[in-house]
């Protein structure tokens, strides 16, 4: 799937509607000094208490691999997020959410739900879930593309 079938596969309206409410939020991003990437990343991390692969989380956000290590890298480095251990097969670090990383993230959660119930009032969930399956398609072809390059 190229990005030309994808723009035109969205309602444009609801790219229009998710840009309006973003743009609403971006500034209390800007205030807590996080990117819409890093809230992205650390709302994932947080709803998998037991901690995610940056693999995972690059699935969980649709955000490309080397991305999510420099976000997360960004994110270690403010102490929001820790490399608390390895998963089972002992290769792979294990991130979580620290507790200022909560403290963050909880200070931001009401709004940033308030945005996301704000375009799912208007567009209604059956029409979210097909763009995020158009978004997990779109992220599958980026990856093929890469592994192929």
């Amino acid at each position: 799937m190229r990005m030309r079938q994808f723009s035109r596969s969205l309602p444009m309206a609801l790219l229009r509607a998710r840009e309006a409410v973003m743009a609403e939020f971006r500034p209390i991003l800007a205030a807590h000094d996080i990117t819409e990437q890093q809230w992205r990343v650390l709302r994932a991390l947080v709803d998998e208490p037991d901690g995610l692969g940056v693999g995972q989380i690059a699935e969980l956000t649709f955000l490309l691999g080397p991305s999510v290590s420099r976000i997360v890298a960004a994110l270690q480095a403010r102490g929001l997020v820790d490399r608390s251990g390895v998963d089972h097969d002992g290769r792979r670090a294990v991130l979580t959410v620290t507790k200022a990383g909560m403290r963050l993230y909880e200070s931001i959660a009401p709004a940033s739900e308030s945005a996301y119930q704000r375009v799912e009032e208007r567009f209604g969930p059956r029409q979210l879930e097909q763009l995020y399956r158009l978004l997990e398609q779109l992220t599958a072809s980026q990856r093929t593309s890469a592994d192929s390059s």
